[in-house]
């Protein structure tokens, strides 16, 4: 056994710019060994009330820090065509070789709609993502590419910037059907936390997927993102929970909600038991120790923790002295 590889969710949506690259770097101080960031256009609620931009962020968190990089999840589908989103990522693999991997997701609403277009139902939105994957995997072999899509053109140029060895790409999905299709198309999967038999559903989809295209599951990465809320005080720590990261709290797809303010009215009906079991809030680090463990112990490779308070820098001083030395893998 070997200790885990445990990341921080860098909170985009909570922290100003240089406030979040200053916990990134002291997250690594106490243990961390990577940074993911979500591609939002605004926050989940108004409370929490910032949106950097991930590219800019990404950029910034590698000349601050040591591990490695990615966008936990970036959407190639309706803000950005998937050949900007290519270059974006290459780019920043080319200031920080080995650093950078590409997570996709189908997209939200919340992030995505206010640029005009139709916003279509799920089935499509994946669909529309596996083309864009499609494209980008083109670009990321250097050489001059042309697409003429369902949904996406592209004239016939290339990458002019490339790292030696392209980033790799993953997909984000909880669904056995996404993630069946992510084990045959990408090099590996970003899921979140769930009921255990969930997860394990899906990872055992992402193998089969894997399985039929002739690739070994087993060696392809596998990446969770827990939220969390942890404070000196199990009060504290639901505070936080409540006032922060409401959305933690509903009980149903988010997907379709245009907008922090209609966000924030429904969390007005949000209650304190409905985070349970989804969200660990508690003041005892060994609980949130087991919690990430058992997930580790289905199959994960790599965990990206979000404290969801604005109490960062004593979280991880705590996880990083309490909970990271006793993750195994």
């Amino acid at each position: 056994m070997t200790q885990a590889h445990v990341g921080l969710a860098v909170a985009l949506e909570q922290f100003a710019p240089a406030e979040a690259l200053r916990h990134a770097a002291l997250a690594e101080q106490h243990g961390f060994r990577g940074s993911m960031a979500a591609d939002h256009y605004q926050p989940w609620v108004p409370q929490q009330g910032e949106a950097s931009f991930v590219w800019s962020m990404l950029a910034a968190l590698g000349e601050r820090t040591t591990g490695d990089l990615g966008t936990g999840v970036a959407c190639p589908s309706f803000r950005m065509h998937p050949a900007m989103v290519a270059q974006a990522a290459a780019t920043v693999e080319a200031l920080y070789p080995g650093r950078m991997w590409l997570g996709l997701g189908s997209g939200e609403a919340l992030n995505e709609h206010m640029f005009g277009a139709y916003w279509p139902e799920a089935p499509e939105r994946i669909t529309m993502m596996f083309e864009a994957i499609e494209l980008i995997q083109k670009l990321f072999t250097g050489k001059d590419v042309k697409h003429d899509g369902r949904y996406f053109k592209f004239h016939k140029t290339r990458l002019w910037t490339m790292p030696e060895v392209a980033p790799p790409i993953y997909v984000a999905t909880a669904g056995p059907i996404t993630a069946k299709r992510t084990g045959a198309t990408v090099d590996g999967i970003i899921t979140v936390a769930a009921p255990e038999a969930k997860v394990a559903g899906v990872l055992e989809k992402f193998a089969e997927g894997a399985r039929s295209v002739g690739k070994d599951p087993d060696t392809m990465p596998k990446l969770l993102q827990i939220h969390l809320s942890w404070a000196p005080t199990d009060e504290e720590a639901m505070a936080n929970a409540m006032a922060e990261w409401p959305n933690g709290g509903m009980k149903f797809p988010k997907q379709d909600i245009r907008s922090p303010y209609d966000f924030e009215q429904m969390a007005q009906l949000v209650r304190p038991e409905d985070f349970t079991g989804r969200m660990v809030i508690s003041s005892d680090p060994d609980q949130h120790r087991a919690e990430i463990q058992k997930f580790l112990d289905l199959g994960i490779d790599r965990v990206y923790l979000h404290n969801v308070g604005r109490n960062q820098e004593q979280w991880m001083e705590v996880f990083g002295s309490e909970v990271l030395p006793k993750l195994t893998r």
